[in-house]
């Protein structure tokens, strides 16, 4: 068995088992590709299955010498999700990373922003253009609805159910939810719609997605962190905000103000609700008040 043909079956298998985004299936892929260039550049002939515990463990402490213990860990985890989907097809018995330990690293707290922070940054917003309702709407909906850049570029008219309440998004895995949307944000949505995507030429393909470029075509998601970026530059925060910086804050800014950690997790659309806990860095003060208000012996 070859490099290339492991991990052609690989890619295939996260993309119509897993159903994972091109994005992340690229992700992975990098994982395995680290480390046949470490092959070649070692003139090692080790096949993928029949490489050694010893081999990929001489790959990983070498990376260390140039990378974070964060990525080490990652590369650990990626090499042994491609390992064992060696193992699931019966192409090996068993991981050759079982055995190697990765780098202790603490939970690393994702950035947010202050309330006030994201209304300085959505200040910035030019509505005077026609692209201003859009960039307000966009950025509002990644706030307000607290979704992945990828899930709210790929959001269609047809997922607005807006006299019930709420938008579909399909999320991870293809995964489909319901998240709540509020009056303000279907009034700024209804405004783009109304005043700047109803005199865009639509190109073909395309009819059904809500955010459009100035072509016709969906945005990109390269392009929403052009903009986000700029406004924060312009608003002043010195801080390294990214659309999912904004879903970050959605999830702390509702726990912060009592909303439970299960709702906010079908919101998100995570899986575990570990997942859901990282983004909770509250400080005591509030635990406390969670506490005195919900403790039956208070």
């Amino acid at each position: 068995m070859t490099w290339k043909d492991a991990l052609r079956d690989y890619q295939y298998f996260l993309k119509i088992e897993r159903g994972l985004s091109e994005n992340s299936i690229r992700a992975y892929s990098q994982d395995i590709l680290k480390l046949t260039r470490f092959l070649s550049e070692h003139k090692l002939t080790d096949a993928p299955d029949t490489i050694s515990s010893e081999t990929i463990e001489r790959f990983v402490y070498s990376s260390s010498k140039t990378v974070a213990a964060r990525s080490q860990a990652r590369i650990i985890s990626g090499l042994r999700n491609f390992f064992d989907f060696l193992i699931f097809e019966e192409y090996r018995k068993e991981n050759p990373t079982d055995l190697i330990e990765a780098p202790k690293i603490g939970r690393k707290l994702p950035d947010t922003l202050s309330e006030q922070e994201i209304n300085q940054i959505i200040a910035q917003i030019d509505l005077s253009k026609p692209e201003g309702e859009r960039n307000r709407a966009m950025i509002e909906t990644l706030y307000s609805c607290g979704l992945r850049v990828t899930e709210m570029i790929q959001l269609k008219i047809s997922d607005l159910f807006f006299e019930e309440g709420f938008i579909r998004v399909i999320g991870k895995g293809n995964k489909q939810r319901f998240v709540p949307i509020n009056g303000y944000m279907i009034k700024l949505i209804e405004n783009y719609r109304n005043l700047v995507r109803c005199k865009i030429k639509v190109q073909k393909g395309f009819e059904d997605t809500l955010f459009l470029n100035r072509r016709g075509k969906q945005i990109s998601r390269n392009m929403v962190f052009m903009i986000l970026k700029g406004h924060t530059e312009k608003a002043g925060i010195h801080k390294t905000v990214s659309p999912h910086t904004l879903r970050h804050s959605f999830a702390t800014h509702l726990l912060e103000n009592g909303a439970d950690l299960r709702a906010i997790q079908q919101m998100l659309g995570h899986e575990s609700i570990t997942t859901t806990e990282i983004y909770m860095h509250l400080d005591k003060r509030h635990l406390k008040e969670v506490v005195e208000k919900f403790h039956p012996r208070k």
